[in-house]
């Protein structure tokens, strides 16, 4: 009988990674039950998932994503992203932008994003309270929006008000939402034509001086739709570094690790990924054709996802998958996706999560949990809905 996960239940909610193992266990694919939604899919063992997510069977098209409502019609063309397409459309334009987000480009950001997270920890001590600060508006938030902010080019004076605009996109719902996303077009379109007029050392500037060898190149369109894209796929720093925070104090052994070696922090942000990654599904695929994935029939149209919670614990990829390992070896975690629409920030990602967690615990050596973590309820998403440490310990008086 094929397993069923209901995301409405505030058992699946609170603790999807039991919900999942057990839903593996029993079958490949699960059936995930979504109010409004009709057939739904979800891979659970990690080589049915990697397959069907670079198996051209199934197709991410606008269907796979969901627009908030109010958003005024000249917006609607910036939000269609080259996630939403598929085949040659999608190939053109990752071809583009590819040069721009290589593991060479995003080592070199890497004292840029050092400079971005020390400015961030300067500042975390004055918003404690008694010592003790919410790590995730005051850290984990506004840092990947500051990131975007240098990459893209906005000026210092504007970064406040993209703070703001990152915040709202985070809730991910509501009229917050809405209303930045007009802002963050108009923003984007400023910056595409600064870059156009005096090309700038920012990824903009550098997506504007590539042009392909049979002349093509990005319009302005799709340049501020890749500074959409971006804030969009910026959210995943958010809650994976708030997750490998908590993730880190809880296992003080792995925390050690890292603090004697360095070496071992690309390792240990896989891990991460692997272990608390915050997309527990990827991206909804639609089936082009009738296939059958571990014996179940996917018929065509009907939606399938890759339900990442489950597959990277997967023990038949990974020796003990339910233990936190920074110096594990094996696959790739599919946090990150994998095919055609593997993320394409994903080096930068890395390097921004090795540089702010590393930076974190050398400036704070001695940061502690100070409660148990509540987390946001979110179907689709492990975050939580706040992360208060205690910066130092606390002083004792006689």
């Amino acid at each position: 009988m094929t397993p069923e996960i209901d995301l409405t239940e505030p058992k699946v909610l609170t603790d999807p990674f039991t919900a999942y193992d057990h839903a593996r266990e029993a079958s490949a694919v699960a059936r995930l039950v979504i109010p409004g939604f009709g057939p739904f899919w979800a891979v659970t063992r990690y080589a049915e998932a990697r397959a069907m997510l670079g198996d051209a069977r199934f197709e991410v098209n606008s269907g796979s994503f969901m627009r908030p409502p109010g958003i005024p019609d000249h917006c609607l063309a910036y939000l269609e992203t080259m996630a939403e397409k598929d085949g040659q459309e999608h190939l053109r334009l990752r071809r583009l932008v590819a040069p721009a987000f290589t593991p060479k480009r995003a080592a070199q950001l890497r004292p840029r994003l050092a400079a971005i997270t020390a400015r961030l920890l300067d500042e975390l001590p004055g918003h404690a309270e008694d010592g003790v600060v919410d790590l995730v508006p005051h850290f984990a938030r506004p840092l990947p929006i500051d990131v975007i902010c240098e990459l893209v080019g906005i000026p210092e004076a504007d970064r406040p008000r993209w703070r703001g605009y990152g915040a709202a996109v985070s809730s991910g719902v509501g009229p917050d939402f809405a209303a930045a996303i007009p802002a963050i077009i108009e923003g984007a379109k400023e910056a595409v034509a600064r870059s156009r007029a005096e090309p700038g050392d920012d990824l903009i500037g550098d997506l504007v001086r590539i042009q392909a060898e049979d002349g093509d190149r990005l319009t302005d369109t799709e340049l501020v739709t890749l500074v959409w894209h971006l804030v969009l796929g910026g959210q995943t720093p958010v809650n994976l570094i708030a997750n490998a925070v908590e993730a880190l104090l809880r296992h003080p052994d792995q925390l050690a690790l890292l603090r004697a070696d360095a070496g071992w922090w690309p390792g240990a942000v896989e891990e991460l990924m692997r272990w608390c990654s915050p997309q527990l599904l990827t991206t909804p695929r639609f089936a082009r054709e009738d296939v059958e994935i571990g014996g179940e029939l996917i018929r065509e149209g009907e939606r399938v996802t890759a339900a990442m919670v489950a597959a990277d614990r997967d023990p038949r990829a990974f020796d003990d998958p339910d233990r936190f390992d920074v110096t594990r070896s094996g696959p790739a975690q599919l946090g990150f996706s994998h095919g055609p629409h593997f993320c394409l920030g994903a080096s930068i990602s890395r390097v921004q999560t090795e540089v702010a967690l590393s930076s974190l615990f050398a400036r704070f050596p001695d940061l502690a949990l100070t409660e148990d973590v509540p987390r946001a309820p979110d179907g689709g998403t492990w975050r939580p809905a706040r992360l208060l440490l205690a910066l130092r310990p606390p002083v004792r008086t006689s």
